[in-house]
């Protein structure tokens, strides 16, 4: 596809691990309460074939933020553009997100949905890129750690574009303005 770069995950590279992830995550919340909240809209791809791998019953709701606009840049502001439609009260949380860089979102939302009162709270993300981080983010789960390049495929973007992609690239410098 024009514009974009080396591919940094494959498909099937993606596929092997999530069901992993379903696997591991299914075991530790055997018998407990499960509220999978998607991050919208960069997780909905992600979220989608995690939960196909989680074998118990759950729930889902998704919450949308915002703190890049169309920079590849976080501007270190978080706005919620959709919040939660269901309490989580007393419920065992697990916030999907596509990526984990600054954590400037991330601990901004946990932060959020822990004053909702849950019993517990854990964080799982396809891909966390350390190297960027400006807050300290426990991240419980993570599909790949990966260099501080911008990535775009499988739900993550550039000005709304290139989520579709069945897998993760490096966006070709020569597209950024």
């Amino acid at each position: 596809m024009q514009g974009i770069g080396k591919i940094l995950i494959d498909e099937q590279t993606l596929m092997e691990r999530i069901s992993e992830m379903g696997e591991e995550i299914s075991k530790d919340y055997q018998d407990k309460d499960l509220v999978v909240i998607g991050i919208l809209k960069g997780a909905v791809m992600f979220l989608a074939d995690l939960v196909k791998h989680i074998k118990l019953p759950l729930t889902m709701d998704f919450m949308a933020v915002s703190s890049y606009g169309r920079s590849t840049h976080s501007s270190g502001v978080v706005r919620i553009l959709k919040d939660l439609d269901e309490d989580i009260e007393g419920k065992d949380v697990l916030i999907v997100e596509d990526i984990v860089d600054t954590g400037l979102t991330l601990n901004y939302l946990a932060d959020n949905l822990l004053s909702r009162n849950p019993k517990s709270l854990k964080i799982c993300c396809c891909l966390d890129k350390p190297s960027k981080r400006r807050v300290p983010v426990k991240v419980d789960y993570v599909g790949f750690t990966i260099p501080d390049k911008f990535v775009v495929g499988y739900g993550l973007d550039y000005a709304e574009k290139y989520r579709n992609l069945s897998y993760i690239c490096v966006l070709d410098d020569d597209n950024i303005e």
